[in-house]
């Protein structure tokens, strides 16, 4: 029986569709709102720190241009690279005290940002497996 479940379940290129796409389309969310809203409180955030707002817009590439690639499997490597190197500009950002508290119901107080960092980490190292628009392995 046991046997029979694993063999059911050895997917592991639809394993890896399925954690790209689901990460991508959550992050994409997030880029969305900022491409509606516009990205004044990251600029915001980013004057407070003394560097320049113009660096805001790189939240474009981390959250809308990064996640779609990761959809469509191009360039999923480095994409997820810069989607997780989002996440360490995000903590720095925004939530840098919160690395040693937990929130009202327990959880980490960074535990969405690491969630999404340690996702792309894992895209990355996975890579997109054989479910990817780009026939060409080099452009997975």
């Amino acid at each position: 029986m046991l046997d029979r479940i694993n063999q059911l379940l050895d997917k592991p290129d639809l394993g890896k569709l399925i954690l790209r796409v689901s990460f991508s389309v959550l992050m994409l969310f997030h880029g969305i709102h900022k491409v509606i809203a516009g990205i004044g409180g990251i600029q915001g955030m980013l004057a407070a720190k003394g560097l320049p707002g113009f660096i805001g817009y790189g939240v474009f590439v981390g959250e809308v241009i990064t996640p779609v690639l990761m959809i469509f499997g191009i360039l999923t490597r480095a994409s997820a690279l810069a989607f997780s190197f989002t996440m360490i500009v995000a903590f720095l950002l925004a939530h840098p005290e919160a690395i040693f508290t937990l929130d009202k119901t327990g959880a980490w107080g960074i535990e969405s940002v690491a969630v999404y960092f340690f996702a792309g980490i894992a895209i990355a190292l996975l890579g997109s497996g054989k479910y990817s628009v780009m026939s060409n392995p080099r452009w997975r």
